[in-house]
């Protein structure tokens, strides 16, 4: 077991910083022990660090738990794997794919833990269609405060289930994930883009992409008038046997220079402000033709755009950035997603990233955060009091509207407002008190949220 040791955590948005002391477990052995000389000060665990706001902090004790990173077991005649909960979804699809095995779920990095996926029952762009994270998993291996090791399915730990998936890892420390892998020809997306003209354009253009199963736009959030939610949608399905893109050397070699793209420094703090995101808002919109685009690309630019640029939190400067994301009811007329639209646009703080898609029916844990309806995200560089009071306007039109926030994107939401965009917190709160009753395994998110109390018993 490695020594625990003084230092600062943040998440992938960098704010906020909280001093914590952690260790690295080797064996699961080692991860036992760690829950146990953690009952005083607390524990949560901690993957590769890609939520974004205070999620996965915790002024007492932190494990890392990236080194149980094995694969147990997989069948390849019904896509089932067994692994240990620090696997990463890149080391999934680095052995996978080329089997012809793809990850059912991703959200839009790779670089999350199977346990991270879990704990936040991540979606991606195929929520309409097949649902998020959990619904793919048949079980996990869960390590209790008592330091008992719980195989936990749906069937055998319905409670318990519902606590964990979505459950920001307030429950225990998970050990292991058993997933479907979704069979697939090859590494290739058959993908359409098209050029929406508004937030009427938009709507129509998804209601009609039925045939693909991943789908998502980008949104200008800076326009306004009759262009509101001008933007890029996109939709794309696994291509079938015998269909490749066709690459030139040249594109080989372009490819080639994007995987190392890095942001080696932060940037400063006037990189990002209304003007320049205005300027890019814009150019990314009129450099795409009106109408449709066809093509045939690798999986990684369609997943993962970011991920070919190494520490692009940076380019936000030290001071870091807020993701907003939340879902809204849809209405015939779009009113409460227009009202945030309008909000952000008076506001002057342009999102530099704004995503968009729908969800469909849903039925996981009780802090799991898609429901049916549209989801927005949307990345603020941090300009302290005045976004935040910005940010408290959203929460009421969301709140009003019947939505919510993604929990494991935040850092700011009040308990009230929590509290009102998920009314079954309390069922939440009773399972995980079941399990761990002296309040082991907390988090600084959980402690702001109310699910456990500061420094003591839950």
């Amino acid at each position: 077991m490695a020594d625990w040791v003084k230092r600062d955590m943040e998440g992938w948005g960098r704010w906020p910083v909280i001093s914590a002391e952690v260790a690295r477990p080797e064996t699961r052995a080692d991860m036992v022990k760690a829950v146990g000389d953690s009952q005083g000060d607390g524990l949560l665990a901690y993957g590769l660090g890609r939520s974004y706001g205070d999620t996965a902090l915790h002024s007492g004790h932190v494990v890392m738990t990236t080194r149980l990173d094995r694969f147990l077991a997989f069948d390849p005649a019904t896509g089932w794997l067994k692994a240990e909960a620090g696997v990463s979804l890149e080391e999934v699809l680095r052995v996978f794919v080329p089997r012809g095995f793809f990850l059912p779920i991703t959200p839009g990095t790779k670089f999350v833990t199977l346990g991270g996926a879990l704990a936040c029952d991540v979606h991606g762009k195929n929520h309409h269609v097949d649902g998020s994270f959990s619904n793919h998993v048949r079980s996990f291996e869960l390590l209790t405060a008592s330091g008992e090791v719980l195989e936990v399915r749906k069937e055998t730990h319905p409670e318990l289930w519902k606590a964990t998936v979505g459950g920001l890892g307030l429950t225990g420390v998970v050990l292991s994930v058993e997933l479907r892998l979704t069979p697939v020809a090859g590494p290739w997306i058959e993908m359409e883009s098209v050029r929406v003209e508004d937030l009427d354009h938009f709507f129509a253009v998804s209601a009609e992409s039925t045939g693909f199963t991943h789908t998502v736009g980008w949104i200008d959030c800076v326009t306004t008038g009759k262009a509101m939610g001008r933007g890029i949608f996109m939709r794309g399905r696994h291509a079938p046997q015998g269909i490749e893109a066709k690459k030139s050397l040249l594109g080989r070699v372009v490819d080639a220079a994007d995987r190392l793209l890095d942001v080696p420094i932060d940037g400063p703090g006037w990189l990002l402000n209304q003007a320049t995101v205005k300027a890019f808002n814009e150019v990314y919109f009129r450099k795409h033709p009106r109408g449709q685009k066809n093509s045939i690309v690798h999986y990684e630019p369609f997943f993962y755009p970011l991920d070919a640029v190494r520490h692009w939190n940076r380019i936000y400067g030290k001071r870091g950035f807020l993701q907003y994301q939340m879902v809204l009811p849809k209405t015939p007329d779009q009113r409460p997603l227009r009202e945030i639209l309008g909000a952000i646009t008076r506001s002057g703080f342009g999102s530099f990233l704004a995503v968009i898609k729908e969800f469909g029916p849903t039925d996981n844990g009780w802090l799991s955060f898609p429901t049916p309806g549209v989801t927005l995200a949307l990345d603020f560089p941090n300009h302290g009091a005045p976004l935040l009071e910005l940010l408290e306007r959203l929460d009421a039109i969301t709140v009003e509207a019947g939505g919510r926030v993604y929990l494991g994107k935040d850092a700011r939401v009040s308990r009230e407002s929590f509290q009102r965009m998920y009314p079954e917190w309390e069922a939440w709160k009773a399972a995980r008190d079941a399990v761990d009753p002296k309040g082991v395994f907390r988090s600084t998110m959980g402690e702001r949220l109310g699910l456990v109390t500061p420094g003591g018993r839950s």
